[in-house]
């Protein structure tokens, strides 16, 4: 009993069974993947449900739940509940997209200045600083203004300085994973470099960027 002593729950598991525990086998992880579940679901079917989100009723102003609004009415008599379904899914739209054009172009960036190197990497690494240097909000609020209303134009914006933090994190990872003996193997094979970033260095820095993609959507919901 002394070898488990201050493991963790999770490394205590593996030790004992030799098998890595599943991530819904987690206290909660069932119903959180519900509500990402509905939240996702709500979001899609949106379009084809009766909503009535910009409906006003002003007999019912502030009235509780009923049969016609689940969640009652707003102060102008609006349903709460259709105007947070049909939030969800914009929500859902500008969260999701800008999450992938931050990534796809943060990903691109970074793992082509760790790759490459030299004068390339330092080029890279002040124009990564140089979006640092701008409060990332301010930012978006200018190009949002300039670009105009709508939610392509709002995701572009967003895009825009959101793909800062993933063009980091990959440049750092692929650094460090860049030396690894199968990569220098590759390379002593004559791989070409497109096919060492993208089958040999990008699914081992999956991990990471999975993680900052999770906090980018509800940073681009906030």
């Amino acid at each position: 009993l002394g070898l488990y002593f201050g493991r963790s729950p999770h490394s205590l598991a593996v030790a004992m069974t030799g098998r890595v525990p599943s991530p819904l086998s987690a206290p909660g992880a069932f119903l959180s993947a519900g509500f990402l579940s509905l939240w996702i679901l709500a979001a899609l079917a949106g379009p084809w449900l009766p909503l009535a989100p910009n409906a006003v009723d002003l007999p019912v102003i502030l009235a509780g739940p009923g049969p016609g609004a689940l969640l009652g009415h707003d102060d102008l008599g609006r349903p709460v509940l259709d105007r947070l379904l049909v939030g969800a899914r914009i929500a859902f739209l500008v969260g999701f997209g800008v999450v992938v054009l931050s990534a796809l172009l943060g990903v691109l960036v970074g793992g082509v200045a760790a790759f490459v190197g030299g004068w390339v990497d330092l080029v890279l690494v002040r124009l990564i600083d140089v979006f640092l240097a701008f409060p990332g909000i301010l930012l978006a609020i200018a190009l949002a203004g300039i670009l105009g209303p709508g939610i392509d134009n709002l995701v572009i914006a967003l895009s825009a300085t959101g793909w800062v933090g993933y063009a980091r994190l990959t440049r750092v990872q692929f650094l460090a994973l860049k030396e690894r003996d199968h990569v220098l193997a590759a390379r002593s094979l004559g791989v070409g470099s497109g096919r060492i970033l993208f089958r040999h260095l990008l699914p081992l820095a999956l991990a990471p960027l999975i993680v900052e993609a999770t906090f980018g959507i509800a940073g681009a919901v906030i």
